[in-house]
């Protein structure tokens, strides 16, 4: 059994658990809506999606969740819509 790659699981464990070592800077996820699945981009501080809603609007469904899953783990988005 390779003891040092215990340690190194006990440890990913532990900064897992520790959500704010972590800071994400740019991404790319498909998100599954009930009719049509999204691509979602994060970059730069900016989120952009492909659907409709977020083109007339800046921001939905796609990203909020995002938003929800990943808070305190991105820098802060800056725009008109979060004053």
């Amino acid at each position: 059994m390779d003891y040092s790659l215990i340690g190194k699981i006990e440890k990913a464990k532990r900064y897992a658990q520790e959500r704010e070592r972590f800071e994400f800077h740019s991404f790319t996820v498909t998100v599954k809506g009930d009719n049509n699945s999204h691509e979602v981009i994060y970059a730069e501080g900016e989120w952009k999606c492909d659907c409709e809603y977020f083109q007339s609007r800046g921001r939905c469904v796609h990203t909020m969740a995002l938003e929800t899953i990943l808070e305190g783990m991105m820098e802060p988005v800056h725009d008109s819509l979060q004053n």
